[in-house]
């Protein structure tokens, strides 16, 4: 455990974040979508570290104010993108706190946060809630409200971690181009990323791709959508207003250039564009802006001193690009569905179901919901299952709410309605036969569930007590038991008619593999003329879903 840290470990901090998020810089990739859905976010962060491990190796003194200043010129020269800007800059402000010679304990430690959060919004001209930004202050804000709870920085760096989790989980209510997208802030897994490497430095470990990867997916807790964020490019990308992406350096500034006309060129840059980043000192500055006149940009630049690597790029085109690619995958019809239980969602996957929601008895999506899972397939037509009589209204709502896409929606009532509607398609069919066939295979399939009661009440022939086993179909009470397997058996027993050739359980997460195989070979000896079958359907609330078809 470490009351203070020195030079030495801080070394190992940024090389070891640095190492982590190069590691897993593809997934931070994978998850941006804001502004513009490009993608190069982590990479974006990683170069920026990885110029920072390169003036850190440089440095030969293990004076803490020369590697604080190491760490601080070099992420600013290495800074790409907005998130690598503002990466560069809460180490700038964190390291400003570290510099000042005190021995760096946990109040010191929080002071650095809460200085780097202060730095990273001071170099945004427009901060928005939802990203980076959110995240460092959040933990800014924690670690100085919460460090003299702590003596071991190990400890309270545990703690600061577990308050960045926090903040990323808010970052897609925060901002709704991200709950669109089922993510959450790119920039801010890239951040956590950079601070797990530092915690593994202090404890002296490596840390494994796996383990960043779940701390990226673990915000999503089972999502609004289950699935991988392949789907990011099929948002809506809107209009650009302003087309060029410009970066540079200002160097060997002239002998007469001022903090206020550093300021001054940001002011200007803000006139002409926006995503305004003008940051630095008298020795260079940092500026990235986007603007229609990036000539104008680098006029105003000239007039501080020399400008060096120049970059401009032109974002209409890759507006257009990521357009061409959504035209050329787009296809005529796709399919969404409803449902609750990781098995369940698997199943649906591979019958070809574009996007399943979350969602079912005990929680309904709305029709927002239903209407962001259409907006996510890249197709014409898309039919949707809503798998729950509950749902169907609000997925015939979703209707009005989208206006790019035709939506068909099958009323289907249960899972397996949704399965053997799923099965009807054929790509190579019109949306209109599509819709007929699958209509037409939800009178094949009967469906009974088994379930408890919540209440005590007397429904039909039957007095129910809260806790007992209950069997039913879409409409009724049919069955109930002191146990499980009684009533399904009760239940199968009213249900089974002689046309009925294979009979499927689903069985749900309070359900073990060894109690479902064992409930299937009792119904083959009950039933030798059918087929019996089993899968995992993992779903809640019920124990077991049944098809007779």
């Amino acid at each position: 455990m470490h009351k203070t840290i020195g030079s030495t470990d801080l070394r190992k901090m940024i090389i070891s974040g640095s190492r982590t998020l190069d590691i897993n810089r593809a997934k931070v990739d994978a998850l941006n979508v804001f502004p513009v859905p490009d993608g190069d976010t982590g990479t974006n962060m990683s170069l920026t570290l990885q110029s920072c491990v390169r003036e850190v190796s440089a440095c030969s003194s293990n004076n803490i104010a020369d590697v604080c200043d190491a760490i601080a010129k070099g992420a600013l020269k290495g800074a790409r993108g907005n998130s690598g800007v503002i990466t560069s800059q809460i180490l700038r402000g964190i390291c400003s706190v570290f510099k000042e010679g005190k021995p760096i304990d946990c109040k010191i430690f929080a002071k650095a946060f809460e200085s780097g959060a202060k730095v990273a919004y001071g170099a945004v001209s427009i901060p928005k809630e939802g990203t980076i930004l959110t995240v460092i202050r959040m933990m800014g804000e924690y670690a100085i409200k919460n460090y003299g709870k702590f003596k071991d920085i190990d400890l309270f760096l545990d703690e600061i971690i577990k308050e960045g989790d926090r903040a990323l989980a808010l970052t897609p209510e925060l901002l709704p181009v991200l709950k669109k997208a089922g993510v959450v802030d790119s920039g801010g897994v890239g951040l956590m990323t950079i601070i797990r490497g530092w915690k593994a430095a202090l404890a002296g470990e490596e840390i494994s791709e796996e383990e960043v990867e779940g701390t990226a997916q673990a915000q999503k807790s089972e999502e609004d959508v289950f699935g991988d964020n392949s789907d990011i490019i099929n948002l809506d990308l809107g209009e650009i207003e302003f087309a060029y992406c410009t970066e540079f350096f200002v160097i060997n500034l002239k002998k007469s250039t001022t903090l206020a006309d550093i300021e001054r060129l940001k002011e200007k840059l803000m006139r002409i564009g926006d995503s305004v980043i003008c940051i630095g000192d008298l020795d260079f500055v940092k500026v990235h802006v986007h603007t229609n006149t990036p000539g104008r940009a680098l006029t105003y630049a000239l007039e501080l001193g020399e400008l060096d690597r120049i970059k401009i790029e032109n974002m209409l085109e890759e507006n257009r690009q990521v357009r061409a690619k959504m035209e050329s995958e787009k296809k005529e019809m796709g399919m969404v569905s409803v449902c609750a239980g990781k098995g369940i969602s698997n199943i649906f996957k591979d019958l070809f179901v574009d996007k399943v929601i979350e969602g079912g008895q005990t929680m309904n999506p709305s029709a927002n919901d239903i209407a962001d899972a259409v907006q996510r397939v890249n197709a014409s037509s898309v039919f949707v299952f809503p798998n729950n009589k509950n749902i169907i209204l609000a997925a015939e709502q979703a209707k009005a709410l989208v206006t790019n896409r035709t939506i068909h929606v099958i009323p289907t009532k249960n899972v397996p309605q949704g399965f053997a509607a799923a099965l009807a398609f054929d790509p190579e069919a019109t949306p209109a036969e599509n819709k007929a066939n699958m209509m037409g295979a939800l009178d094949n399939v009967k469906v009974g569930q088994v379930t408890h009661a919540v209440r005590t009440t007397t429904v039909g022939r039957f007095h129910i007590n809260e806790g007992d086993i209950i069997g039913l179909d879409d409409k009724k009470i049919l069955a109930k038991g002191t146990n499980v397997e009684d009533a399904v058996i009760s239940l199968l027993g009213k249900m089974k008619e002689s046309s009925h050739e294979v009979i499927t359980l689903y069985y749900g997460e309070e359900i073990t593999e060894e109690q479902a195989e064992a409930m299937k070979d009792k119904i083959a000896d009950l039933y030798p003329d059918c087929d019996v079958d089993v899968h995992c359907g993992g779903q809640p609330v019920y124990y077991y879903i049944i098809s007779l078809e």
